[in-house]
């Protein structure tokens, strides 16, 4: 088994990681920047790439930190593995991650 980190999104306004998830997974992905407020919405695509055996990180990410769905499953066990590669934990898909519906503070 290889373990996984919890997201760290970095904003595209002003390149600070102090980011957090203000929405929920039935609505959106909306993420406001805690330093500069910018808004953004990330969205994944799969790779086609699968990985097995990853396991979430421990402790599991609060709610109001960084998230996204994967594109092949739409769970939200989505993390950075060792290598840097995003993961979906549940079905294993490896992803590209693009910041969407960008709003400047």
């Amino acid at each position: 088994m290889s373990s996984t980190r919890k997201l760290a999104i970095a904003c595209p306004h002003c390149g600070s990681t102090d980011t957090f998830y203000s929405c929920e997974p039935k609505c959106c992905f909306n993420h406001v920047c805690g330093d500069c407020r910018g808004t953004f919405e990330p969205v994944t695509k799969a790779t086609g790439a699968v990985r097995r055996g990853l396991t979430p990180p421990d402790p599991l990410p609060d709610p109001s930190e960084p998230a996204v769905a994967c594109a092949k499953c739409e769970s939200v066990a989505v993390f950075t593995a060792e290598d840097e590669a995003l993961v979906c934990t549940d079905c294993g898909a490896v992803l590209e991650m693009e910041l969407t519906e960008l709003a400047p503070p």
